[in-house]
């Protein structure tokens, strides 16, 4: 049986945090939908079109590319998971709070969907104190982003932001 699994998040931007969860992601599953949720509601930085685009541009390089596929979605994850056959949701952790908000998604979801299974990864050390929010505040201020993203999320940061 083939595991599909989804990668959901709103990835603004993509750091390394989220690249180094599914990379891992990669080797536990033989196919990883990353799974841009597009929300209306929240004012974005990127578009949905521009965060695929830039996860694509990510992940191109990578030896596991080809077990990765990107789009969007709205509306509820579960309901998207079924459409897609995923059995499995990834979900990143990186400390306590993480978990909290996380553990109680989890709960949501397989009350939704019995048959999708929530699984927690965490990223590698380095990459724990990292979060969308706080590159983007980096970027706003001129900051130095060469840690926190890869150059195509920097240089696509520092345009968006090159007005301020």
């Amino acid at each position: 049986m083939k595991t599909i699994a989804l990668y959901p998040g709103s990835f603004d931007p993509m750091t390394f945090g989220h690249l180094d969860i599914l990379e891992r992601a990669t080797k536990l599953f033989d196919h990883i939908i990353v799974t841009v949720a597009v929300n209306k509601e929240k004012s974005a930085v990127f578009s949905g079109d521009e965060r695929v685009q830039l996860i694509h541009d990510c992940i191109a390089d990578k030896e596991w590319s080809q077990k990765v596929e990107v789009h969007q979605f709205t509306g509820l994850l579960v309901n998207h998971a079924e459409k897609v056959q995923a059995n499995t949701l990834i979900r990143g952790v990186r400390q306590i709070s993480d978990f909290e908000y996380e553990f109680r998604m989890a709960l949501t979801n397989k009350r939704l969907a019995p048959d999708v299974d929530t699984v927690f990864l965490m990223p590698d050390e380095e990459f724990t104190f990292i979060s969308a929010s706080l590159v983007k505040e980096i970027a706003y201020w001129g900051g130095d982003l060469t840690s926190f993203v890869p150059k195509n999320v920097a240089d696509a940061l520092e345009k968006k932001y090159e007005n301020r």
